[in-house]
């Protein structure tokens, strides 16, 4: 059913006058048994680029910035036969709540938005969302955060330590961290670059690896670069594929990821704006392409 006026107006006065219904629809939620599904796979939608400031998507610079239609295509795609769940932000998070959008689906709270994008302290990603008391509170399943490390850039350095605290805090709660690791270099414009090569996404797979007391909850999130065979390789931790930008191309990105899903440790997808901003504005089509892409049945809980 088509996101409406009328439920984003009950949204909106929910939230100022009865704000305790957050809490409630949060513990009012059916929990799913697993984060990954009866094959052992899972399929997240992601939604937490807007909270660093990132809105656009292709070529819209400005896609993302009506909350209605974001809502409006998160719901579709959470609607579709094989879709286990949603990473984002409080907000979102929340919004999807209300509408009862995330009965039996597995939720991971993003935690570090604080390195804006485009921003002078953009590596200095602080925590200024989730942390893990708070996704513990929630009743969510995990929590997932962004680490870019730039070898010039001392604010890594922090930012690694801060990481690293909210792996163990989240272990100590039996919770899940996804971190998503990028080695990165500034150009000469001074714009922060991910490197997406295939020897950058090993490296930071296996540092990211190590963060924390304990990695016996750690996923990594990891693009997907050539040969990927040898970044899955790098570590033993459970792993999914990160969705990256939305490309014009969309039989080959789709391509590119069922290789990667044969990895072992692939347990797999995490993507956001590639389906709910595809190139032919075809959202539903667009995830159930992703979905069969997975290497399992679908899943009972999602359809």
């Amino acid at each position: 059913m088509p996101f409406s006026e009328e439920q984003l107006q009950a949204i909106v006065e929910t939230r100022a006058r009865r704000p305790a219904a957050i809490a409630e629809a949060a513990a009012a939620r059916m929990r799913p048994p697993s984060a990954l599904d009866a094959d052992g796979t899972a399929m997240i939608i992601a939604a937490d680029h807007p909270a660093r400031g990132f809105l656009g998507t292709g070529r819209s610079p400005m896609a993302m910035a009506d909350r209605g239609e974001v809502l409006d295509r998160l719901c579709l795609a959470l609607s579709r036969p094989g879709v286990d769940g949603v990473l984002g932000t409080p907000d979102i998070l929340e919004d999807l709540l209300l509408l009862g959008a995330l009965h039996d689906k597995v939720v991971f709270g993003s935690m570090n938005r604080g390195g804006l994008a485009g921003a002078s302290w953009e590596i200095d990603d602080r925590f200024t969302a989730y942390d893990a008391a708070s996704i513990e509170a929630m009743g969510f399943e995990g929590g997932k955060m962004l680490t870019r490390i730039d070898l010039d850039d001392p604010a890594t350095a922090p930012t690694l330590e801060a990481c690293a605290h909210a792996v163990s805090d989240l272990a100590s709660r039996s919770l899940i961290a996804m971190v998503e690791p990028f080695m990165a270099h500034r150009e000469d414009t001074g714009r922060l670059r991910v490197e997406l090569t295939t020897e950058a996404a090993i490296r930071a797979s296996a540092i990211a690896a190590s963060l924390g007391a304990t990695s016996a909850y750690t996923w990594l999130k990891v693009p997907v670069v050539p040969d990927m065979e040898r970044v899955a390789a790098a570590t033993t931790l459970p792993t999914v594929l990160l969705g990256g930008e939305v490309a014009d191309d969309q039989d080959a990105t789709f391509e590119s990821w069922r290789v990667a899903l044969r990895a072992p440790n692939v347990v797999g997808l995490v993507v956001g704006r590639s389906l709910l901003y595809p190139p032919d504005d075809d959202v539903a089509g667009a995830v159930d392409a992703a979905v069969g892409l997975l290497p399992r049945s679908v899943s009972p809980r999602s359809g």
